[in-house]
């Protein structure tokens, strides 16, 4: 921040060049992207069913049931939370014969403001349409059969007073759930790395950057997909044929 500003202030000729060229620039470690395991994310989903239905103590207030339905759509559609708490039920489209679900905003909660859904995503990039898996679909049936707002503009998920629900506390039910299943570190952006591992092992990169909604694969590489440290098995046999004894 501090070399773009004075690299303004040379600019307009205030200063003759900009002394931050000669400073070296900060050395980060490279992080490896965590991604759940399948055994995981049932862990996790057992644990939110097991916790929804009561049979874990707890003081109030109780589950309203919400945050397994809202892991699914995470799993199904990789959105940040914020884009999933701000679909509305025009945003669903169960009646074709591959569902669809569109992420066209995001939730906001700004200091000494109200919660309120603003009507883009975090990018223009990350307004975008995709096919959701049958567990997504499932999942948001069950949660249009019980919302009593029928508007196209109702939020599919919302507070008992039909108010947008926070990130904050989706973030907190979460943490508390996955330490319920002996699982740390879990957050919302995790459900989106682990899509983009999964996708990224499948289908290869470019498909999993469309997912996410990033135009530069490298986005997805750096900061999304974990690296596969087994080496695919077809190069023994290329190795075979290419370097076989002859003697």
């Amino acid at each position: 921040m501090l070399r773009l500003a004075l690299e303004l202030a040379v600019r307009h000729e205030v200063l003759t060049r900009n002394p931050m060229d000669h400073v070296s620039r900060i050395y980060r470690e490279a992080r490896v992207p965590d991604a759940l395991s399948n055994v995981e994310v049932n862990e996790i989903r057992q644990a939110i069913a097991l916790w929804e239905s009561g049979s874990f103590h707890m003081s109030e207030p109780k589950p309203d049931g919400q945050l397994g339905k809202i892991v699914e759509v995470m799993l199904g559609t990789s959105a940040r939370i914020g884009e999933v708490l701000a679909i509305r039920r025009r945003d669903v489209d169960m009646t074709g014969q591959t569902p669809t679900i569109r992420l066209a905003g995001t939730i906001v909660s700004r200091q000494g403001e109200p919660t309120m859904r603003q009507d883009h995503p975090k990018t223009a990039k990350s307004r975008r349409t995709g096919a959701i898996p049958s567990f997504t679909a499932e999942a948001v049936r069950r949660r249009l059969a019980q919302r009593d707002d029928s508007l196209p503009e109702a939020l599919l998920f919302c507070s008992r007073n039909d108010t947008p629900l926070t990130t904050i506390n989706v973030r907190r039910q979460l943490r508390h759930v996955a330490g319920l299943a002996d699982i740390s570190g879990v957050t919302p952006h995790t459900f989106r790395r682990t899509l983009a591992t999964v996708v990224n092992e499948h289908a290869g990169v470019v498909l999993a950057a469309e997912l996410l909604g990033h135009t530069d694969p490298k986005v997805p590489i750096q900061h999304y997909i974990r690296r596969n440290e087994m080496v695919r098995p077809l190069t023994a046999d290329l190795l075979d044929r290419a370097l076989r004894k002859g003697y």
